[in-house]
């Protein structure tokens, strides 16, 4: 078992020695000293006089990175690099340009790859920026761009300043800093002062948890306290933005999963997904639903159902029409909106066909022009059971699949052969007549003779505003009814615990007639008087009648057999 030896154990020394084997060679006391068994390594963000993260970073030509506030005073005082020994002025210091993410961790400020102990990092001289120096390399290096690429300023290749490189990790050995060789004191009297009053939580163990964790706590309560660092606290209340504090507070119960918004939409945001399949990306762990905004909530088929009225006013006539938001929602919302701008105002029907239909909408009146309210063309909108079937009916030009604009055409006759392939969005209700005259307006090669113009188009009824309207409407009376609720109720409904109903003066009733439940039939048979009282005991108790049996009973002598 020993090494060497017959014993069935083996000792300590043998365990810590690398050579020799036997108690008298001692505990590794023939051991060689590794190369590098005291290496520390300098985290990156660390400054290399006070050995804390930096709060002002600044570097050396060589890429020693300080804190400013704690270099100057070595500069001040000895007028050398605490690291190397070499001569150092404050003129030398170089002043870098961090970029941070939303958690607050240094970053690409190219690509937002967070910067880790292992990431090559380099600063550029003339600015100060720090980047990846795989950015660099891609981007300027390798393209021969020699800008920067946060301010565009031109450098060379001798202004790369190599703050961290994971292959020469000698160059962040602590072990090798001059100072810390040499043991000089690199704190100044004021961080003496504060350090000689502190508690030494490293030496406290788990307690230096529960430490940390109170100062964090009343270092938060202070600040929430303090009206110089918290503005909200000026006034004596808080001042949230409502359009701000509201969406902050559906995505929260969106993802809490007590009441949803009525504007949550059936996916979610995304950023779980995408955070976790980059890395420049801020981690998300939620996958809270997103929220559509007020247009996208309501430009969802059979979601408003409120028909909306608008009139065409033309220099043949007036039309009435009336728009069906609850199956083309987009191609009304298009027309109301435009139509609310002026965009038609003046526009003239560019194209007039006989017993088929008349077309408008292209303010060049060529009949190639126009464009929606969103500044692109929209998608059809087929679903629903409306059909080129009758005369008046209003939908939407294209010049093919999904490319509706501004323009639109009022039919003379029914037109089945165009079903679903236009989008149907209204019907002429009104001024028929007006209809009439337009249809016997002269044409040549379809396009009249006469200029058909609309004067303007003016909305009666917007069927959107309707349905905001309505929703506010409801909101307010769900919001009065859980006030109502949460204070007991309204005065006709407030009943004890037991169903008795309370009175306006406090009072509670106690009506027989209005008790519900068993206790209605135990109060009738307490108040109902027994008639005959003693005979009715009597008769209760009486011999029952026995039955009578039929036959003799068990088989009989066997007559029947």
């Amino acid at each position: 078992m020993g090494k060497g030896t017959d014993k069935l154990y083996i000792t300590h020394s043998e365990w810590a020695s690398e050579d020799a084997y036997s108690a008298s060679a001692g505990a590794g006391v023939n051991k060689v000293k590794a190369v590098g068994a005291s290496f520390k390594r300098l985290p990156f963000n660390f400054c290399a006089v006070s050995l804390q993260p930096f709060s002002h970073p600044v570097c050396t030509p060589d890429g020693t990175i300080f804190d400013l506030t704690n270099i100057l005073p070595w500069l001040k005082k000895r007028g050398t690099n605490p690291v190397t020994g070499a001569p150092l002025k404050a003129s030398d210091l170089i002043q870098l340009h961090f970029a941070k993410n939303e958690e607050g961790e240094y970053v690409d400020p190219v690509t937002y790859k967070v910067f880790t102990d292992n990431t090559h990092i380099v600063a550029l001289k003339p600015s100060g920026n720090v980047f990846a120096y795989d950015t660099v390399e891609r981007l300027n290096i390798k393209a021969k761009v020699w800008r920067d690429l946060v301010s565009d300023a031109e450098f060379t290749r001798a202004d790369l300043i190599t703050l961290q490189d994971p292959q020469n990790v000698e160059a962040r050995d602590l072990s090798q800093f001059k100072y810390v060789q040499e043991g000089i004191n690199t704190l100044t009297p004021e961080q003496e002062k504060e350090r000689a009053g502190a508690v030494n939580l490293s030496a406290m163990g788990s307690s230096a948890k529960i430490l940390k964790a109170k100062e964090a706590v009343e270092r938060a309560r202070r600040e929430r306290q303090d009206p110089n660092r918290n503005p909200m606290l000026a006034n004596g209340k808080a001042v949230v933005s409502s359009a701000s504090s509201a969406t902050s507070q559906q995505r929260i119960l969106a993802h809490s999963g007590r009441t949803v918004p009525y504007n949550a939409a059936q996916h979610t945001t995304g950023k779980a997904a995408a955070s976790f399949t980059s890395t420049g990306l801020t981690p998300h762990t939620s996958g809270e639903r997103a929220l559509l905004t007020d247009e996208e909530y309501m430009l969802k088929p059979r979601r408003v159902k409120t028909k909306g009225y608008a009139r065409i006013q033309t220099n043949q006539g007036d039309l009435n029409v009336e728009l069906h938001p609850e199956f083309a929602p987009k191609a009304v919302w298009n027309f109301v909106q435009l139509a609310k701008k002026g965009y038609y105002d003046g526009v003239s029907f560019h194209r007039n066909v006989r017993n088929f239909m008349i077309q408008g909408g292209d303010p060049t009146g060529t009949g190639k022009g126009g464009t929606s309210v969103w500044g692109k063309n929209f998608n059809d909108e087929f679903d629903g059971p409306m059909t080129h079937d009758a005369r008046g009916v209003m939908s939407m030009a294209n010049k093919g699949k999904n490319t509706n604009s501004s323009q639109f055409f009022i039919t003379y006759r029914p037109a089945k052969h165009l079903d679903r392939k236009h989008t149907i969005f209204g019907r002429v209700v009104g001024g028929m007549e007006t209809l009439s005259r337009l249809e016997h307006v002269p044409t040549e090669s379809d396009r009249p003779v006469e200029e058909i113009t609309m004067k303007t188009v003016v909305v009666f009824v917007d069927p959107f505003e309707e349905f905001q309207k309505q929703r506010k409407e409801k909101d307010e009376r769900e919001r009065e009814k859980e006030e109502i609720q949460r204070s007991g109720g309204a005065e006709d409904e407030k009943v004890t615990w037991t169903g008795k109903r309370i009175r306006a003066d406090g009072t509670v009733e106690n009506r027989v007639e209005e008790q519900v439940g068993v206790g209605k039939y135990l109060t009738g048979a307490e108040g109902t008087p027994q008639a005959g009282g003693e005979a009715d005991d009597a008769d209760h108790l009486s011999e029952p009648t026995k039955k009578k049996m039929k036959g003799n009973g068990g088989f009989g002598n066997f007559d029947g057999w």
